[in-house]
């Protein structure tokens, strides 16, 4: 069930949830009726503390009433302490951090990064992977028209290997390859996980041959993976890793995180963002990070997560995929078909690329009473 097409002035490019939100608190949304619908599809896992948390619409407030903007031309505090935050919860030897305003965005920045630092430019991708609309990223994504869109732009497409397979990966990265970009858990596939082995071997071979590891974390970061990051549950170190959607509690920004040999060659002017690291989604991301600690939102992903997974086999779904609280279930019929039930009891859930899986990436914050309604749901929904 989706929502009739938006008005004429809106191109109708998005297959809209039938929900018209006007407020929302924690996983929950009010519509125009004041009707509340759980949401366990997170604005795209992007409500990482929930909807509207209080100390991260206070933290906006203030910063807003005391300076709104000024671009990347001045040093502002609010930038330099983020990028502090973040180094200081990313596995060492990642140190060196840099701001955009979306996930795609802080992917090109890794690529340009990969590029400058190896001279070279072919990029290795795993079949399934998901990195964004720019057109540099369009060439990563899998899919005819992703890839149709990085050609029209005449942008080459990456190398890609099949998913987590060791032996095309040992083969793909040779003298030409400058980065392999991979999701540890792969988003728009359906929340599939890539083993460690699989990453620990592409350690060691871009480590010994000379490409640069890139882990897009955009979706499966920032608490979302059971820690901070993806890379520190796998105990694999890349040399970039990019955040974006979890990290502003909704107001739109991206860091790519590198290490200080990526970076050593970088001089002024070589990156550069008008609105990258401005103060508020700075101040709502430094918010977003004091909420995740101290409510302990990193443990309740990984507990709630892993009782998700439960209760999923229970009800005879099985071989839940992911990690945390990024859920993909294989459902036996049609995943959309599922989600437009679950949309009449006012449940938001998200699809995926394979037909037959469904998404789970609510707020970390998402309780054991509202993970209950969600399986409660979806069994009424599976035994209607």
């Amino acid at each position: 069930m989706l929502t009739p097409l938006p008005p004429a002035a809106l191109l109708p490019v998005y297959a809209t949830m039938p929900v018209r939100p006007v407020s929302g608190r924690g996983s929950w949304l009010i519509d125009e009726d004041g009707r509340e619908w759980l949401d366990a599809y997170g604005g795209h896992a992007v409500a990482s503390s929930g909807h509207s948390h209080p100390r991260v619409v206070e933290a906006i407030a203030r910063q807003a009433a005391t300076l709104l903007f000024y671009s990347t031309a001045v040093r502002l505090p609010q930038r330099e302490a983020l990028a502090e935050a973040l180094v200081a919860r990313c596995p060492s030897p990642l140190a060196r951090v840099f701001f955009s305003n979306s996930g795609a965005e802080a992917n090109e920045n890794a690529l340009n990064l990969a590029r400058r630092a190896t001279g070279r430019r072919l990029i290795v991708t795993l079949q399934g992977g998901w990195h964004g609309r720019t057109a540099a990223t369009l060439a990563l994504c899998d899919g005819s028209r992703y890839e149709q869109g990085a050609e029209r732009a005449g942008v080459a497409l990456s190398r890609r290997v099949p998913f987590d397979d060791i032996a095309a990966l040992d083969t793909a990265i040779d003298a030409d390859v400058a980065a392999v970009m991979i999701e540890p858990v792969q988003g728009m596939a359906g929340a599939r996980a890539v083993s460690r082995e699989f990453l620990a071997a592409a350690r060691s071979w871009c480590s010994a041959r000379g490409a640069a590891l890139i882990f897009d974390e955009v979706q499966c970061g920032v608490g979302r993976s059971g820690a901070f990051t993806a890379a520190e549950v796998y105990g694999v170190v890349p040399d970039l890793l990019t955040l974006a959607k979890g990290l502003g509690a909704g107001l739109p920004i991206g860091a790519t995180i590198a290490t200080e040999a990526i970076t050593s060659g970088i001089a002024v002017g070589d990156l550069g963002s008008t609105f990258g690291g401005g103060p508020v989604p700075c101040a709502a991301a430094l918010a977003n990070l004091e909420v995740i600690e101290s409510e302990a939102l990193i443990q309740n992903a990984q507990t709630i997560g892993a009782w998700l997974r439960e209760r999923a086999v229970s009800i005879g779904l099985p071989h839940p995929d992911g990690l945390g609280l990024l859920v993909g279930v294989r459902l036996p019929q049609l995943a959309s078909q599922v989600q437009s039930s679950l949309f009449e009891k006012r449940v938001l859930t998200g699809t995926s690329s394979d037909p037959h899986v469904m998404r789970w990436m609510p707020p970390l914050s998402f309780s054991a009473a509202e993970a209950g309604l969600l399986i409660d749901s979806l069994q009424e929904v599976l035994n209607a």
